[in-house]
């Protein structure tokens, strides 16, 4: 996994919306992309990206999958919210940090040097608290891009570890298949359906 270092938007003036910059770096990071992750990402941040894209007329980043951790939340649980801060308190990962709202922006918007420090501050907040509720989300999520093709290596499809056990047998209508657990990330995967062949008299 790659990582990034924050651009330095020198041009920023106080007060301009001109966001050119910023949908720029982050359509090349989309572009480089296999797999994102977000909280509520496919209903709302690729949807806000996808049209700052448009509006400066870029064209589509590369194809990538996603992980939505609220549909994850959503799909596998019943969690009385499935707010990112009330899962993180709620699985002992911490809250988001308390931010002042729309002021918040508007201190940023105006270059308050206080608001673009509590920004980075709660946007940091974020990605590690997501990080920890999708690593603890993950053994659960069966259509998980198989990173073990990603990272050319024969493991368990959710975190590519080469640490798996059999588990006995699974059976479908049409044959049987090795059930397979991986001891990393506890996921569940299998191998291929054996077909049962057809006795006759």
């Amino acid at each position: 996994m790659q990582t990034h270092a924050l651009p330095d938007f020198k041009s920023y003036k106080p007060g301009s919306e001109n966001d050119l910059l910023l949908a720029t770096e982050l359509w090349k990071l989309l572009d480089e992309a296999d797999v994102v992750i977000a909280h509520n990402g496919d209903q709302f941040d690729i949807k806000k990206t996808n049209a700052r894209f448009a509006f400066y007329n870029l064209p589509p980043p590369s194809p990538y999958k996603t992980i939505d951790t609220l549909k994850v939340a959503r799909r596998y649980f019943n969690f009385t919210s499935n707010k990112l801060d009330d899962l993180g308190n709620y699985l002992g990962y911490g809250r988001k940090l308390v931010h002042t709202g729309f002021n918040l922006w508007k201190g940023c918007m105006t270059g308050d040097p206080k608001a673009w420090k509590k920004m980075i501050d709660y946007n940091k907040r974020d990605v590690v608290l997501l990080e920890k509720i999708y690593l603890h989300f993950r053994p659960w999520i069966q259509n998980h891009p198989n990173t073990a093709i990603l990272s050319d290596k024969s493991g368990c499809p959710n975190c590519s570890s080469t640490q798996i056990q059999k588990r006995g047998l699974g059976i479908t209508k049409s044959g049987t298949y090795q059930r397979l657990q991986c001891m990393s990330c506890k996921a569940w995967s299998h191998g291929p359906t054996q077909k049962v062949t057809n006795i006759t008299n």
